[in-house]
């Protein structure tokens, strides 16, 4: 693959990477301003990986700095880590009831339980997951192209 398209293909992948965050962003604030569901505090957590994704993933974008890639890979393990563990407390009645003190709204609550299994925090997942399998990419076809 010679270098033009090499970079066209990291392009692509960073904008997926922003897309996913800029949707799961929007998404949050939707339920929050527009439906008022109170987050609670495992959603603020996954709230503080996944809002600065939009401006890291959009400055490296504009810049083409393929290379941040390794930070945005961290944060959405970081991040995803979280929303596993808050989905866990959601779904699963003794992680729940072991889980630590979640503030005034209570972590096991779901807004949200489409099909059954799709929660406010299974949708951050599959924003983190996107993230870190765009980013995962990016680094491999940057560690390639050396």
């Amino acid at each position: 693959m010679n270098s033009k398209s090499n970079e066209k293909v990291l392009e692509t992948y960073l904008f997926i990477a922003f897309a996913a965050a800029l949707i799961s962003t929007l998404g949050s604030l939707y339920f929050s301003e527009v439906q008022k569901f109170a987050p609670c505090e495992l959603c603020w957590y996954q709230r503080i990986f996944m809002y600065p994704l939009v401006i890291i993933l959009g400055i490296a974008i504009f810049k083409k700095n393929y290379s941040i890639a390794l930070y945005t890979f961290i944060l959405s393990l970081i991040g995803g880590s979280i929303s596993i563990y808050h989905y866990l407390v959601q779904k699963i009645p003794a992680v729940g009831e072991n889980s630590l003190a979640c503030g005034v709204v209570p972590c096991t609550g779901q807004y949200i339980n489409w099909f059954g299994f799709v929660t406010i925090p299974f949708l951050a997942l599959i924003g983190f997951t996107i993230i870190a399998i765009t980013s995962f990419i990016t680094l491999k076809k940057l560690k390639e192209g050396k």
